[in-house]
């Protein structure tokens, strides 16, 4: 058991909307991730989707709505309901997510998950 220095993890990434698993908790993965620009709209059939912003301020839009969430604050999109989100400027974000869950809620266009 040791402490996990997100910031550290994160200082290995380069790329964006490319999730990295830093931990397990129970049956979710414990990731971080970098937004820069948008993501596709999408949506997730069975489960809620997490979004802890750690640095900087991203957008989520759902539906006709935009919500900004600023760091330390985290924004919970309800399964079935489709979302956006965006970043005008790099973004850092925890994120929780039930193992196996595809980050476009498509196992066809998800990305890989691999684990730093």
């Amino acid at each position: 058991m040791n402490a996990i220095d997100l910031s550290h993890k994160l200082s290995k990434i380069s790329t964006h909307w490319d999730p990295h698993v830093v931990a397990d908790y129970n049956d979710n993965d414990f990731m971080v991730v970098k937004f820069s620009g948008e993501f596709p709209y999408h949506l997730h059939e069975d489960t809620d989707d997490f979004f802890f912003v750690l640095q900087g301020e991203m957008t989520m839009d759902v539906d006709q709505t935009s919500h900004t969430v600023r760091a330390g604050e985290l924004f919970i999109v309800p399964r079935g309901v489709s979302h956006r989100p965006r970043a005008v400027e790099e973004c850092h974000v925890l994120l929780i997510e039930p193992k196996g869950t595809p980050n476009t809620g498509d196992p066809e266009t998800a990305a890989a998950k691999p684990r730093i």
